[in-house]
């Protein structure tokens, strides 16, 4: 798969049905020796009352991608998805 075909691709965790984000607003983590994704950084959803606030990342560890399709990546984040934001 080619990273052009990630982007437009919404992020969802089959965890808890909750949505994280769109490819097209993060960054992907590289390994520059294998070129391989290490992990996704999807910012945190702003809104007009935390526009001033610090914001937060979240970071989707790649081998908690469990299915990419035409629209949305599946990924399980558990109970521990909170030591993923940062």
């Amino acid at each position: 798969m080619r990273l052009g075909e990630l982007v437009g691709k919404e992020i969802i965790n089959i965890f808890d049905g909750m949505r994280l984000g769109t490819i097209a607003n993060s960054d992907l983590v590289i390994d520059p020796e294998t070129g391989e994704i290490v992990s996704i950084i999807l910012p945190q959803r702003s809104n007009f009352l935390n526009f001033w606030m610090d914001r937060r990342e979240v970071v989707v560890p790649w081998e908690t991608v469990k299915k990419i399709g035409n629209e949305v990546i599946i990924v399980d984040l558990d109970s521990t998805f909170s030591q993923y934001k940062r």
